[in-house]
């Protein structure tokens, strides 16, 4: 008989990362405990200190996870042969996920600890200098960006798509029972009516 594959390190912490996702979401940050972590991943609780020395230490690995999957995204995004599918990749990127829900609930339970834990803040601020940096280099490097609309400039559209992105996720909160594939529907129109604002509206006519 094989060994059973979350046996491996790898995906022991995979495991546990996934069980604290939906801890924080179901129940918030600060009420979510180690227990709540290890009945969710089903797991012993002592098996989770093998790996995490305490929650802080969770999110920190989260935060390292994710700027990995954002390298990913953005290598991708790189290699789209248009600033739209571009977009496209960017904005629907996470929705192979399987409950969509938690993730925004996690990420918005998230933002809220920022605003208490200074650690938390740290993370999640050099997670977002990541993203952005990354898309505003990709625009910038577009052909489509030799003559940006209204004046703007690549980092300042970059501000613009992260403000819809951080909105829809609280939407989400909002929404239940979203399949994967419906959120990856919105997500597209929406990357297309932002690009469709951004690069194919006429900027109107200076005043006099």
């Amino acid at each position: 008989m094989s060994a059973n594959p979350l046996d491996s390190p790898p995906d022991r912490r995979t495991q546990i990362l996934r069980a604290s996702m939906i801890c924080f979401a179901k129940r918030g940050f600060h009420q979510a405990s180690m227990h709540d972590i290890s009945a969710e991943a089903g797991i012993s609780v002592g098996l989770i200190y093998r790996y995490f020395e305490n929650k802080d230490a969770v999110i920190s690995a989260m935060a390292d996870e994710h700027k990995r999957e954002i390298h990913d995204v953005l290598e991708r995004a790189r290699l789209a042969p248009t600033l739209l599918e571009a977009f496209e990749i960017i904005f629907t990127w996470d929705c192979s996920e399987n409950s969509p829900q938690i993730v925004s609930a996690f990420v918005v339970d998230l933002f809220a600890e920022a605003g208490r834990n200074p650690r938390v803040a740290d993370l999640v601020r050099d997670v977002a200098r990541t993203a952005m940096e990354g898309v505003t280099d990709l625009i910038a490097r577009s052909p489509e960006a030799t003559n940006l609309p209204y004046d703007l400039q690549p980092c300042e559209i970059t501000e613009m798509i992260f403000a819809v992105n951080d909105g829809i996720l609280m939407r989400d909160v909002l929404t239940p029972n979203r399949t994967s594939a419906e959120r990856r529907e919105r997500q597209t129109q929406f990357a297309r009516n932002l690009w469709r604002l951004l690069f194919s509206a006429k900027p109107e006519p200076a005043l006099a």
